[in-house]
């Protein structure tokens, strides 16, 4: 058995951005214009190169906001407990928050678009929001939370729609916090 000694996080790169009215949700049809890798001794720092390289900057303060489909609202809760020990400020929908609430999490609850103003995608537009973590199931929650993927795309806010996604995005802060990042050209590793 072979002892690697570094990680390669790769991760695609979409031009959404430059395609007026597409969603972000991946599909199986979808094709990447690009690939970019991070490249360390620590997982968690490979993975952030891989997301700088890609346009995506991971907060290291701020709002987080949360809005997590019910199959995976419990596996939220250590999440949610590492951001405020991060000392991140929640905001989630109705549901999400008061799970959070139960858990004696600090959260904040925002509307979801179709329940008017206030809402998320209003936050988002002023800048409020850091970071997203936002997990659908059914096709109508994938249609409710377009604007909201849209509208993170176009402010250049990191946006999460996995749990594993979520878990690694935020472990990867918590390294930060506690380690510089280190450039070495291919060659040094090679």
């Amino acid at each position: 058995k072979r002892k690697l000694k570094y990680y390669s996080v790769k991760e695609s790169v979409f031009p959404f951005n430059k395609l007026d009215g597409t969603d972000s949700i991946l599909g199986p049809e979808m094709k990447s214009t690009g690939e970019v890798m991070g490249i360390d001794k620590n997982f968690l720092t490979a993975f952030t190169k891989s997301q700088i390289a890609s346009g995506t900057i991971l907060p290291n303060k701020g709002r987080v906001f949360l809005s997590i489909d019910d199959s995976n609202k419990t596996r939220l809760i250590n999440i949610a407990k590492k951001l405020t020990k991060l000392k991140f400020k929640l905001i989630a929908t109705k549901g999400t928050a008061e799970l959070l609430i139960k858990h004696r999490i600090k959260v904040l609850k925002i509307n979801k678009v179709k329940e008017g103003s206030p809402h998320i995608v209003d936050a988002l537009i002023k800048n409020k929001i850091n970071l997203i973590i936002n997990t659908t199931k059914s096709q109508s929650s994938v249609r409710d939370s377009y604007s909201i993927r849209r509208t993170a795309l176009m402010n250049n806010i990191p946006y999460y729609t996995t749990i594993a996604g979520a878990k690694v995005a935020v472990d990867a802060i918590e390294n930060l916090k506690k380690q510089r990042l280190t450039v070495k050209n291919l060659q040094a590793i090679h």
